[in-house]
């Protein structure tokens, strides 16, 4: 079983964010960003296609896996919330990570 494990990354300095099983992280993170290259979602109808996704295949919380990778994926600047309302997530024009 796999038990290497990242230690993620969150948004704002002053907080820390959790340790994750690394084959967890991949598989979210790969999920988010094949979703986000299709089109900006608001929080919401981004958490709902992720479970959509993987709800099948991946083992825990989807969601909360899915808030620890997204908080990583902005602190990592891969990601970004945009400043309308509502608030969309989009990658960044110079993210090319997949």
């Amino acid at each position: 079983m796999e038990t290497e494990k990242i230690q993620t990354m969150h948004p704002d300095p002053t907080k820390s964010n959790k340790k994750i099983l690394l084959l967890k992280y991949e598989t979210i993170k790969t999920t988010l960003l094949s979703i986000l290259q299709v089109s900006e979602l608001t929080h919401t109808d981004l958490m709902e296609k992720l479970y959509q996704e993987v709800k099948d295949t991946f083992e825990g919380g989807v969601q909360w896996y899915g808030e620890v990778v997204k908080l990583d994926l902005e602190a990592r600047g891969i990601i970004e919330r945009t400043k309308t309302k509502p608030v969309l997530y989009r990658l960044k024009n110079d993210s090319i990570e997949s």
